[in-house]
């Protein structure tokens, strides 16, 4: 291949071998380097990321060629997330804006929202009231009111940078009359209410393991990765005052990632049920009211 590469196929291998050089860390938008660079090169040029592959064939602009170039500079020699650089991101086919003061969603809920969690509410029973605690973007309040239509959906974050992202996707998705945003440490600050479910995908990152993330997880913010020594301090909080928060046959459903065994050792008694992920992973657990009613924790 030339030294510059020419067509998107040359500007694609180019880089896919920058991305092996500088041990670009992947996770945060796509789990592979092929499928990452081609959403860069895609969103670089402006061309629509459902292209024909007929679209390998054509050629950059030199002015293009130079925007591309700055792009994978960015992100294989300064590790910038390739969400930063396009400020979006997707999940559950709904488009959100994000930069650095949010971190780029990506959760299992969009695998067990349509039909894992809501299994595990009774049949036939309407969901009057939902909450999504520690929003960030704001990205699974929006799940929570496409998955349920007629219910009041509540959106928790602390973060005044956050809140004002999350802000704006609820306006972006036509969603801002149908979620209420509350800015508060958990349910601190938010008004008496009881929920059919509490969604929350918090931060669970063992203080002492933050610095040997990757340097791309490392440009998101330490907040919503920091989870304190063990990673459970913000589950522990959220734990404790759903038992005021729930309706009796409610549910609190947590993605906990590597904190899995942490929580599964500290809860015992709350015997969270961990749902099947395709990918085997079985990170989210369910927690029903009637466990926390009886908890002394």
């Amino acid at each position: 291949m030339p030294a510059q590469p020419q067509t998107i196929a040359d500007w694609l291998a180019w880089a896919l071998r920058r991305y092996a050089r500088h041990r670009v860390a992947l996770g945060q938008v796509a789990d592979n380097a092929h499928d990452e660079a081609l959403y860069l090169l895609l969103r670089t040029l402006e061309l629509p990321l459902e292209s024909p592959r007929s679209v390998l064939r054509r050629k950059p602009t030199p002015a293009q060629a130079e925007k591309l170039a700055e792009v994978f500079r960015r992100r294989t020699e300064e590790h910038v997330p390739a969400a930063y650089l396009t400020r979006e991101a997707w999940l559950g086919g709904h488009q959100f804006y994000v930069d650095e003061r949010v971190i780029i969603p990506r959760s299992y809920f969009v695998e067990l929202l349509p039909e894992a969690v809501p299994q595990w509410l009774p049949a036939g029973k309407p969901v009057k009231r939902v909450v999504d605690v520690c929003t960030g973007s704001g990205c699974l309040a929006v799940l929570l009111a496409d998955r349920f239509p007629e219910a009041k959906v509540d959106a928790i974050e602390l973060s005044p940078d956050a809140a004002a992202v999350a802000r704006f996707n609820f306006a972006q998705n036509r969603l801002g009359a149908r979620i209420k945003l509350h800015r508060s440490d958990v349910f601190d600050a938010v008004p008496a209410a009881r929920y059919d479910l509490i969604l929350s995908n918090p931060p669970y990152v063992p203080t002492r393991e933050m610095r040997g993330l990757p340097e791309e997880f490392k440009r998101e913010p330490a907040m919503a990765l920091d989870g304190g020594r063990d990673g459970l301090d913000v589950v522990r909080k959220l734990l404790r005052q759903a038992r005021e928060r729930l309706q009796p046959h409610g549910i609190v459903a947590l993605e906990v990632g590597q904190a899995k065994p942490a929580l599964a050792a500290a809860f015992p008694e709350l015997d969270p049920h961990w749902l099947h992920t395709a990918d085997g992973e079985d990170c989210v657990c369910v927690i029903t009211a009637a466990r926390l009613r009886g908890w002394n924790g």
